[in-house]
């Protein structure tokens, strides 16, 4: 009973909060920007933001390397924080170029210059780009001291040596049929690149946190590599299949119904392994922000509320991590076999004759 006397007399406390100190929370909670909390995580950056103290926020300048109108530019990007404007150049806020770094032509409209800026992902995948070549270096130190005749590989190397093994024989070896062993390295490394990028983006703090795998031209660049890996080393059986393909003549022509398909099958393969990768990996991240923004949303409410949502949020959130951390396995996964998959059809031979 003295529990329950003493949970009571809290609610009541917290329920009688003076009128200034709620009205002081309330002005604090409409400065929150929640849209900019989620987007502003999830979005690319000139510089990789670490933590807010107060009015003072701790961040990483990154450097800003473009070429305008008036030639190359190298600086940092603290030489922009708060828009201010450095050689002619300014980040952009809202329009088609919000958040990216514009210039103003004679007429005065805003243009993009040429940039190829050290960004919080590209930054990022440098970093988990390294980390993914420091695992593998010393996977290959310890089997070089250690001869599989002699102990089998446990902690890291051992886990390292299952992930492979699962990858090599149950997606490559299964998918691309008999010359998978041509195709091996690019399957692996695309799995693990994925597979360090995604676990990485889930690290709060850095050097984790930078959404890599959930932009675009990320998604982008791997599904391009797939894509000329399947079309580059087709067979002449697959490209018969795609312009003069197994079914009656009337769908082939006068009018190329069917090669039109394939064709256009050609593109929509890459184009849903890029979407299907991009889409997942962003809507994680903005489902764990958005768990989140629900404590700043729900100040107004009053401390009862908040603080019972802010428990509610906080749960949630760890749920949701710990199901990305599923999530950025199997979309790792994913992505590998239906690679595989696209490259082992490329492969198809000719039907031999009964």
């Amino acid at each position: 009973m003295k529990k329950l006397r003493y949970i009571v007399m809290l609610l009541l406390l917290l329920a009688i909060v003076p009128a200034e100190t709620l009205k002081a929370q309330n002005d604090e909670a409409a400065d929150v920007d929640v849209n900019e909390l989620v987007f502003g995580h999830i979005g690319d950056a000139y510089e990789w933001h670490i933590a807010t103290f107060g009015n003072t926020s701790l961040s990483i300048p990154l450097p800003v390397i473009v070429k305008s109108s008036t030639g190359w530019h190298v600086f940092s990007s603290s030489k922009l924080e708060g828009g201010e404007e450095y050689e002619g150049l300014y980040i952009a806020e809202g329009g088609a170029y919000d958040g990216k770094i514009v210039e103003r032509d004679a007429a005065g409209a805003e243009i993009r210059p040429f940039d190829i800026s050290i960004t919080k992902d590209v930054l990022g995948l440098f970093i988990n780009s390294a980390i993914l070549v420091v695992i593998m270096i010393a996977c290959a130190r310890w089997y070089k001291k250690h001869p599989v005749e002699q102990s089998a590989p446990r902690g890291g190397v051992g886990m390292m040596e299952a992930l492979i093994l699962m990858i090599y024989d149950d997606v490559i070896k299964g998918c691309v049929g008999e010359d998978y062993k041509r195709y091996a390295p690019y399957l692996l490394t695309a799995f693990f690149f994925v597979l360090v990028n995604n676990l990485m983006g889930l690290i709060p703090i850095f050097p984790g946190g930078a959404n890599v795998t959930g932009n675009i031209a990320i998604t982008l660049v791997l599904a391009l590599c797939t894509f000329l890996l399947t079309n580059i080393f087709g067979t002449k059986e697959y490209w018969k299949e795609i312009f003069w393909p197994d079914v009656p003549t009337w769908l082939k022509a006068p009018v190329p119904m069917m090669p039109l398909i394939e064709f256009f099958g050609i593109f929509t393969k890459p184009f849903a392994l890029m979407i299907r990768l991009f889409a997942n990996i962003m809507a994680g991240h903005a489902a764990v922000l958005s768990l989140i923004a629900i404590i700043f949303i729900t100040v107004k409410a009053g401390p009862i509320i908040n603080g019972s949502m802010t428990f509610v949020a906080v749960v949630f959130g760890i749920f949701m991590n710990a199901l990305e951390i599923l999530v950025a396995f199997i979309q790792a996964y994913v992505f590998t076999m239906l690679s595989a998959v696209f490259i082992g059809l490329s492969r198809v031979k000719g039907h031999e004759a009964k």
